[in-house]
């Protein structure tokens, strides 16, 4: 069954970041802004608790869009290690670290290692579209040394 509102259901996980039922999807239409992510939608929210609950798995060798939004996300890292570009800063993940990211940051996500990055993503089901980097965008975020080296457009 689908999660939605209207239902009691338990998911049942048969790996890290997989729950059976829930199909596995590819992250976004556009393909060429990122690398190797899937998503499960485990929750779509509801009137009384309007959050919608997302597990994506970045593998390896691949990465999150870089974007920025108006809503905010709140990530819990389930899996692996890697980084995450904050703002104008890069930090490092691991199992169960908690990621804030308020309106308007750019964030990307980024495996380290041989295991993928898994985390759940916690945002409002209705949100904004992602905001792309402009040229004078990357230009800025350029400016640090430790971001240049980072992102992936």
């Amino acid at each position: 069954m689908q999660p939605d509102s209207g239902h009691a259901f338990v998911l049942r996980q048969n790996g890290v970041c997989r729950w059976d039922s829930i199909p596995v999807m590819p992250y976004k239409e556009d393909g060429d802004i990122f690398r190797a992510v899937s998503r499960q939608t485990l929750f779509a929210g509801s009137a009384h608790l309007p959050v919608e609950v997302r597990c994506f798995e970045v593998d390896p060798d691949g990465w999150s869009t870089l974007e920025r939004h108006e809503h905010i996300h709140a990530v819990l890292i389930l899996q692996g290690e890697g980084r995450v570009l904050l703002g104008d800063r890069v930090e490092a993940l691991s199992t169960g670290d908690f990621v804030h990211i308020p309106p308007l940051t750019w964030h990307q996500f980024q495996p380290v290692g041989e295991a993928p990055l898994s985390f759940l993503c916690l945002v409002s089901p209705e949100r904004d579209r992602p905001q792309r980097p402009s040229e004078d965008d990357l230009i800025q975020l350029r400016e640090n040394p430790q971001v240049a080296a980072f992102i992936k457009v």
